[in-house]
């Protein structure tokens, strides 16, 4: 069996051997399931529809809900890839028309597919769950086990404080490295998708 499993809904680890999308490159986004106001929702639509545009592949945590839904919805919309990875604890809430779907049985388990499936990370706005998420694999990049694109979409300055925290880690050598080594900000959909295309090398 080859390409994408269409609306393929299975325990990750199982018999049948994960494959990789034919979609030129996947990206995996961390946001919320939360519902939120439209200055969140509409920059989430923007960027789901550059990613059908310029023919990247969406993967996600595989919620109905929240800002997970709207920009699932307008990569579907747009004509784009939707590769959902789901755990048991969430399985209730996937959504049913994604282009693949695998349901894991934990979080770690997900997190782990997530940045081996994935070509680049881009980080939206979230809660304690996206904390958990781009934390984890800025750990795992500055150690090296990690060497893949890690973008924050900034929306309404959402990621302010953070920034003014990895740079005073930086300053006060609590990191050795840059903070350009480690991850890139990006205040609109548009600059997420011109980072996208020089990191990976597509333009």
């Amino acid at each position: 069996m080859s390409g994408t499993i269409s609306r393929c809904q299975r325990e990750a680890g199982g018999s049948i051997p994960l494959t990789r999308s034919k979609i030129m490159k996947t990206i995996c986004v961390f946001l919320s399931a939360s519902d939120l106001p439209e200055k969140y929702t509409k920059p989430a639509e923007k960027l789901g529809r550059l990613f059908a545009k310029n023919n990247y592949g969406f993967m996600y945590g595989g919620s109905h809900l929240g800002l997970m839904k709207v920009m699932s919805s307008a990569v579907k919309k747009a004509g784009g890839k939707v590769i959902g990875i789901s755990t048991e604890l969430f399985k209730h809430v996937r959504w049913l028309d994604a282009d693949e779907m695998i349901v894991t049985k934990d979080l770690l388990k997900r997190k782990q597919i997530m940045s081996e499936r994935s070509d680049a990370t881009v980080v939206m706005v979230g809660g304690l769950g996206t904390l958990d998420e781009f934390s984890e694999l800025m750990a795992l990049k500055k150690y090296g086990k990690y060497d893949k694109p890690i973008i924050f979409l900034n929306t309404d300055n959402f990621y302010a404080g953070l920034k003014a925290l990895l740079r005073r880690m930086e300053k006060e050598k609590f990191n050795k490295g840059k903070l350009g080594d480690m991850v890139l900000f990006a205040d609109t959909p548009s600059q997420v998708i011109k980072i996208l295309a020089n990191t990976l090398g597509d333009k």
